[in-house]
């Protein structure tokens, strides 16, 4: 494939009647597509009953009686459903303005990815990044899996912007992604086919 459609820093939109209900009106931010795979981070699942100050006081990053120091907007974040891959692992999406040479893997000049718990200390003491997602496992294809998808009418594609990616509201992230390019979701088909 030619470096230009490779999708990284790009979003992923399920299409109606994806065959994995995992992935149902799914928005992913892909953070890695090359010919060897590709990986993404789902935007707009959360995870099932836990949150953020209760997963730093399960990392011994913030004990319990700490939780009422954070500040109000790490006391909300939310901890996202990320993917099927390695769900019992923490990743966190961050603004470009957090950046640790030895952890972050730099997406685009805007996004970075780092799956350390540096950057949740940081969070936790106010020192982090200016927008973050935190997610526990990830979204994975081996070779050819995604374009074979994509080519298979699973996936759409848009532009990542900062809403989409950070924003707390995860319930309408799927139907912006979609007005994002001009989609009405009404007009969709489940079924996949081909001209």
């Amino acid at each position: 494939m030619k470096r230009s459609s490779f999708l990284d820093g790009q979003m992923l939109i399920a299409m109606p009647g994806m065959s994995d209900p995992r992935f149902d009106r799914s928005v992913i931010f892909m953070c890695a597509h090359s010919d060897n795979g590709a990986m993404g981070i789902i935007v707009n699942k959360r995870a099932p009953m836990i949150s953020f100050s209760e997963l730093l006081e399960r990392l011994d990053i913030m004990p319990q009686e700490n939780r009422i120091r954070l500040p109000d907007d790490v006391q909300t974040m939310l901890v996202q459903f990320g993917g099927p891959v390695e769900p019992g692992r923490g990743f966190v999406l961050h603004t470009s303005d957090y950046f640790s040479a030895d952890t972050s893997l730099p997406i685009d000049e805007r996004v970075a990815l780092t799956a350390t718990l540096d950057i949740l200390r940081a969070i936790a003491g106010g020192q982090g990044p200016r927008r973050s997602l935190l997610a526990l496992g990830y979204a994975g294809w081996a070779p050819g899996q995604l374009e074979d998808e994509i080519q298979r009418n699973g996936w759409l594609s848009c532009t990542a912007d900062e809403e989409l990616l950070f924003g707390n509201d995860l319930d309408s992230k799927y139907l912006a992604a979609l007005h994002k390019i001009g989609v009405d979701p009404a007009m969709l088909s489940s079924e996949a086919g081909h001209a």
